[in-house]
């Protein structure tokens, strides 16, 4: 989040007349100041025992950075996409709809939209685990970069839609279900697009949860 820059030298101030932070974030949030304001302002600055205080590296995001994460979530996207597509399709040929198989295209289509899928997969998931190592590697050499902001934003994003697709899902599964119109092939689609959905949000709300723990750390 953006640190005030007024709040940045009231913080700066009291730790070189050797204010304890503890003392400090209480002043702060008694004059009004959120938790989360007050945190952001004292981890400004590295708790350190030095007789100034010492102001801790703030992120900086090359251009090239900003597009190896881009890549890394739209690989991503395109990888759950069409992991899912490839999933229905294999459903679709194990519960067939005898309205839909008697078609002649039906056989065709099928396994049109599966060469499509795999296709997808076999391009876009080795970039995604490329990319993926890279930023990792980037982030073990410099720490500072896991708080960069186009990633913090593309990871919210991230979750966002996951849990959009969780929510739709969800509803999804009851409205069929109060319909009386669940089948086994549906019920295997919604339960697809749930694990593939969940994985990504927790997977990456635990990926949040580890990057505050290291800046508070």
């Amino acid at each position: 989040m953006a640190v005030n820059e007024e709040l940045v030298g009231f913080v700066r101030e009291a730790l070189a007349r050797k204010v304890p932070r503890p003392e400090i974030e209480q002043a702060l949030q008694r004059g009004g100041w959120t938790r989360e304001q007050t945190r952001a302002a004292l981890d400004a600055f590295v708790d350190v025992d030095f007789p100034v205080p010492v102001p801790r590296p703030r992120p900086y995001l090359s251009p090239r950075e900003a597009f190896q994460y881009l890549v890394l979530f739209a690989s991503l996207y395109i990888s759950a996409f069409y992991l899912a597509s490839l999933i229905f399709e294999f459903i679709n040929l194990g519960f067939p709809d005898p309205s839909e198989r008697a078609a002649d295209s039906y056989v065709d289509l099928t396994r049109e939209q599966i060469r499509w899928a795999v296709a997808a997969l076999i391009v876009a998931f080795p970039v995604f685990l490329y990319t993926s190592w890279l930023t990792g590697r980037a982030i073990e050499q410099d720490p500072v970069k896991r708080v960069s902001p186009v990633r913090r934003w593309l990871t919210y994003l991230t979750l966002f839609i996951a849990a959009t697709t969780l929510i739709c899902d969800g509803v999804t599964l009851v409205y069929n279900l109060l319909s009386g119109e669940l089948t086994v092939r549906f019920v295997l689609k919604v339960v697809a697009v749930a694990l593939i959905a969940g994985t990504a949000f927790l997977y990456y709300l635990a990926d949040l949860r580890r990057d505050e723990l290291e800046s508070h750390a």
